[in-house]
């Protein structure tokens, strides 16, 4: 009881509501979604400034997938098309591919991914962003979900496992 009081005191501080009808759980809404970025349904973000969208995995999929320990990216130059892969995450418990919400031409791959993996766990927004690309069509943004959206379908997504 007194951690479930903790957590609604801590939730409360940090302006997070959650409801939850089951008795010493935490609720699973801990993970950040950011307003201003787009969201695709497979867990990648885009945030897209003047002509270069940079991308990386959300909060919830590093939160799913664990302590990272490997990642894969491309090289610069290399073309990448919506919902195909550009590369992998490997964690602790499986590797998964990681799919390019838009289509364009990468400009920059986040090096120091290759020496630190974590970073997508620690800051997966920020220092753990994957790579840079050139939209070929940014209209495909459009088809992407803001945060609310997200958020929705994580806890939908989640509620059916």
């Amino acid at each position: 009881m007194a951690m479930r009081m903790w957590a609604s005191s801590a939730a409360n501080a940090l302006r997070i509501s959650c409801a939850s009808n089951t008795a010493f759980a935490l609720p699973k809404c801990f993970s950040t979604v950011i307003d201003g970025l787009k969201y695709a349904p497979s867990h990648e973000w885009v945030k897209h400034e003047g002509s270069v969208a940079t991308i990386g995995i959300t909060d919830h999929a590093q939160d799913h997938l664990g302590e990272l320990v490997f990642v894969e990216l491309p090289e610069s130059g290399t073309a990448v098309s919506k919902g195909n892969s550009f590369g992998a995450v490997e964690s602790v418990k499986a590797t998964s591919d990681v799919n390019s919400p838009i289509s364009g031409e990468v400009v920059e791959v986040n090096s120091k991914l290759s020496d630190a993996p974590g970073l997508i766990n620690t800051s997966p927004y920020e220092e753990g962003w994957m790579i840079k690309i050139k939209p070929s069509n940014p209209a495909e943004l459009d088809a992407l979900m803001a945060s609310k959206e997200y958020t929705k379908f994580c806890e939908e997504e989640d509620a059916a496992h």
